[in-house]
């Protein structure tokens, strides 16, 4: 339905900046309660617009006053992005220029920002109640939304067209397993082989591209370990929802305006190494933690899990060569190689697929070491055979009939999984044409 346009006589722009600033003006008088803040801007919004004598058509009146309140209380043009519960990102590239990822599908919107300043005084609002700074000289900065969303803001003159803020919103509803189920990420049977992995204490590595999902499959493999164990999570920024209770979660810490005082995910690993823990989660490897992350899985903290930037379950190993080499330790790439073969048991490979969806892709295990070369198996495989005339992608998530290794320590910890779990076919017994045919 197209509006009606403002009568020729009415500057909107300044409409709305004089109603701005009247509200404004008043808040810092009243000073209301945080819990009560949007209600009395409301009002205050609808009495400095009467008092204009202004006559819009209601639907025009309803968008203005809502832009208004987005302003003053929210996050501007982009409350409504943030408000779409289909929406999981917000990229703004510029005062004019903003995408947003729904359903999987990445889409320019409509929506633009007033100018260079209202976007800058968007990024401040999230920066400052966090005691965050940007400006000329410290140009980036990262920061979370109340509700857990990731932010991520660079400007000028880093940011040549303008300031950028990208959000990554946090999922109010956690998914479950069988969430992942119906949504065709994994099939029941890799839900239940995941599940053993996990209870068993095998250390697993969930690997991805940006956005592929990877956070979300280390919450529901993270709901798989026992309520009693004692669990410290360690992140950049704070977004996993362990369900059990006896959960500690640390969080890194930037450096001051001097650049000092900062708290990285190395410290807090190491420190996390003193707390008695069961398991230790890392939110995402990307750095020299990766060492000690290893170190530790190979040391009794048996059931560790960790997140890494990678396209496939053999560029999973290659990047933790690369991130235990950042600690900056002289170790040959063969003892670097071993140090993995040895910690990690399992990689989980998520994928953003062309058509948005976000998948399982590989289920690998890794065997050890033959020569200089880490060996891995697929346990269960992504086979891609087209996409359709839609672009929907074509394929089959299945076992590839390859039963672990490691079969060993789940039947030690108490599982036992069926042939069924590995794809084999269970048939009750027919006759004897039917099984001289098997």
């Amino acid at each position: 339905m197209t509006q009606n346009p403002a009568p020729p006589s009415i500057d909107l722009p300044k409409l709305r900046q004089f109603i701005i600033e009247s509200v404004q003006r008043e808040l810092l008088s009243l000073q209301p309660p945080k819990e009560k803040l949007t209600e009395v801007t409301r009002v205050l919004i609808m009495r400095a617009y009467d008092s204009t004598n202004v006559k819009l058509s209601r639907p025009m009146q309803d968008e203005l006053l809502r832009q208004i309140l987005h302003t003053i209380v929210g996050l501007g043009p982009i409350q409504p992005l943030l408000d779409d519960p289909d929406i999981t990102e917000i990229m703004v590239n510029g005062p004019d220029l903003i995408f947003a990822e729904k359903r999987g599908k990445v889409v320019r919107t409509r929506i633009r920002f007033e100018s260079e300043h209202e976007l800058r005084q968007i990024i401040d609002r999230i920066i400052e109640p966090l005691g965050r700074h940007v400006d000329d000289k410290h140009p980036m900065v990262d920061a979370r939304l109340p509700d857990g969303s990731r932010v991520n803001a660079i400007i000028p003159p880093c940011s040549i067209d303008g300031s950028t803020l990208t959000i990554r919103k946090f999922a109010k509803e956690q998914l479950t397993v069988n969430d992942l189920i119906k949504y065709g990420s994994l099939t029941p049977q890799m839900a239940e082989f995941l599940r053993v992995c996990v209870a068993s204490r095998l250390n697993v590595v969930i690997s991805g591209g940006t956005g592929s999902g990877k956070t979300t499959t280390l919450n529901v493999l993270s709901s798989f370990i026992p309520e009693e164990e004692r669990v410290i999570t360690i992140e950049d920024a704070a977004e996993l929802q362990l369900q059990q209770e006896h959960v500690v979660r640390l969080e890194t810490k930037p450096p001051d305006f001097d650049g000092e005082n900062e708290v990285t995910i190395r410290s807090l690993v190491r420190n996390a190494l003193r707390m008695r823990p069961e398991r230790i989660i890392i939110g995402e490897c990307r750095g020299g933690e990766a060492i000690d992350m290893l170190q530790a899985m190979n040391t009794g903290h048996d059931g560790s899990m960790t997140t890494v930037h990678a396209n496939s379950p053999r560029d999973s190993i290659s990047r933790l060569e690369t991130l235990v080499l950042m600690a900056g330790m002289d170790l040959p790439v063969d003892v670097v190689r071993r140090q993995i073969a040895s910690a990690i048991d399992l990689i989980v490979q998520q994928t953003r697929l062309r058509d948005g969806r976000r998948l399982i892709t590989n289920v690998t295990e890794v065997v050890g070491m033959e020569s200089n070369t880490v060996v891995m198996t697929d346990v269960y495989r992504f086979d891609q055979t087209g996409v359709d005339t839609n672009g929907k992608v074509l394929g089959e998530l299945k076992a590839t009939g390859i039963r672990p290794q490691f079969m060993h320590k789940l039947e030690a910890a108490g599982f036992k999984l069926g042939p069924e779990i590995f794809g084999a076919s269970i048939r009750p017994p027919s006759s004897g044409s039917d099984r001289s045919r098997r």
